[in-house]
């Protein structure tokens, strides 16, 4: 194309940075082109809260006018702010590479209470203008405070740090772009599969004129097809439900490929029908996305309580029987297990200590160990989360519900350097026998698990087995009803129940609460 491509863009500092990407992405191809600055109505009304807009596309409908009028060439968008529903006359044209889709909680330090869920202190006010991360984080602190808050990103922060704020929501991708510091808050960041971000979130649109071949092609020469297939699918699924981009769904997806190199696909929803309504969480895996975005629509939209019995000890209020029992769920639960301490004296230097369970954390943290500087790597979110109670942190997450993926992972991270593990008594060590090298390896046994009286419990629908003692404690006494759908967390869970014969086994795809109503309501 001869002509200098002129790009429109709205004039914040994010947006003028992504235009500028784009600028100089099209440079690197031979392209040349100028940025005009447009405002849009969200800039224009930076005080009108999100939920009285009516409509869609309060970021982006004065762009795609000019673009439709041809007093610009191509529009760049976050994709997340563009709406569903194309509009007459524009199509995208391609997409950016996807930047961390992560949410990020702001916090500042005198509002941190580290024993608490998102780390934030009781009754704390949180500024967030979108009712999805409104109604994902009331499910886990319905004591916290929410208020709108508007503006830009640094307007955003400078609220938070004049106090106006305990914490803020911002995304991951905005930080990392604009290389903001900070380091003066507690920064908390969210993993898109526990607090579920918009569609196509960390993601830029390349927006041109429908049926402008030249333009198309131009565009094309700094595509990235793998993220525009999956982001494809996150809009198709939002595109399916009743509402506008205030819609309480987050919807994410990833596109992994397995031992035969052949690929699949798995997505992670939240869901509520309104800013009242406490959602509900899933999970999904296919090997044929053509079909998908269908299906997951409806069984997202699809709701059928059944009777839910968990092998742990659960409060009326907890946040498991809490957003199970919104949505019609009965729940019961109790512990066939319980825990006794052992003790274990001053413990041996090591380069790093391992923990495959929050009582392990517990029962090692608890005998005020002296370990220095020492690594720290963990099973899951919840365990890193209990160590943070005790002032430490995590050096190594293992987040896959594979113990033996997640050793080989930890075995290759550790190299030659040696390895505590707090443990309980008899414990399988799953963990331990992916090391090669067994003097790496040094068993530490703090306490011990003792079986409880299995009687009284009712016929649920559901049994979800939290681990493996609990499993075999169980199967003592009881057995398995026809038509009872069993849960396994993990997969050593998982196999001690096929072990005793039970081969229809469903896993939950995370190690945390929101795991197992993933796995709850995906069934």
């Amino acid at each position: 194309m001869a002509k200098k491509i002129i790009i429109g863009s709205r004039g914040s500092e994010l947006a003028l940075w992504q235009a500028n990407f784009i600028q100089k992405e099209l440079d690197k191809a031979g392209v040349k082109t100028e940025i005009k600055i447009i405002k849009t109505r969200g800039d224009k009304q930076p005080e009108e809260r999100f939920s009285e807009m009516q409509g869609q596309g309060f970021f982006t409908k004065e762009i795609e006018d000019a673009l439709l009028g041809k007093e610009i060439d191509l529009a760049v968008h976050s994709y997340k702010d563009l709406p569903t529903t194309p509009v007459k006359g524009l199509t995208v044209g391609a997409v950016s590479y996807r930047e961390d889709p992560s949410e990020l909680l702001l916090i500042n330090k005198e509002a941190v209470d580290l024993k608490k869920k998102l780390f934030l202190k009781k009754e704390a006010l949180l500024g967030t203008s979108a009712t999805r991360r409104k109604v994902q984080v009331l499910a886990l602190r319905p004591d916290v405070i929410i208020e709108e808050l508007r503006g830009n990103v640094p307007t955003r922060i400078q609220k938070l740090r004049d106090k106006k704020y305990d914490a803020i929501f911002v995304a991951s991708a905005a930080i990392e772009r604009l290389g903001i510091d900070v380091s003066e808050f507690h920064a908390e960041r969210l993993s898109p599969h526990e607090l579920v971000p918009a569609p196509a979130q960390g993601v830029l649109a390349l927006q041109i004129r429908e049926g402008d071949k030249a333009m198309h092609e131009v565009v094309q020469k700094i595509n990235h097809p793998e993220v525009e297939e999956i982001v494809s699918i996150e809009r198709k699924i939002f595109n399916l439900f009743d509402g506008g981009c205030n819609l309480p769904l987050g919807i994410y997806c990833v596109k992994e490929r397995d031992e035969e190199d052949k690929p699949f696909f798995k997505a992670w929803a939240a869901y509520a029908k309104t800013d009242k309504e406490i959602p509900r969480y899933y999970y999904f895996e296919t090997r044929q996305p053509e079909t998908w975005p269908q299906k997951v629509s409806e069984k997202i939209k699809s709701n059928n309580p059944a009777s839910v019995f968990i092998t742990r000890d659960i409060r009326e209020d907890d946040f498991f029987s809490r957003v199970l029992k919104a949505s019609g769920y009965e729940v019961s639960g109790r512990a066939f297990i319980e825990f006794k301490s052992i003790p274990f004296g001053k413990p041996r230097a090591t380069d790093w200590i391992f923990f495959s369970s929050k009582h392990a954390v517990k029962y090692f943290f608890e005998q005020k160990p002296e370990i220095g500087n020492v690594k720290i790597g963990v099973i899951g979110k919840s365990t890193a989360s209990q160590v943070r109670t005790y002032g430490k942190r995590a050096d190594f997450i293992g987040y896959s519900t594979d113990t033996r993926m997640t050793g080989k992972q930890f075995a290759n991270l550790v190299k030659s350097g040696t390895v505590l593990f707090p443990q309980a008594k008899d414990s399988m060590r799953s963990i331990q026998q992916q090391f090669y090298n067994k003097s790496q390896v040094i068993d530490l046994p703090v306490y011990e698990t003792l079986s409880k009286p299995v009687d009284g419990i009712p016929d649920a629908d559901i049994m979800l087995f939290t681990s493996p003692s609990n499993v075999e404690a169980f199967l003592e006494k009881k057995h398995i009803k026809k038509g009872q759908k069993i849960i396994a967390m993990g997969d050593a869970t998982a196999n001690t129940l096929k072990k005793a014969g039970l081969l229809s086994v469903y896993l939950v795809p995370s190690f945390d609460e929101i795991g197992l109503l993933q796995a709850i309501f995906s069934l």
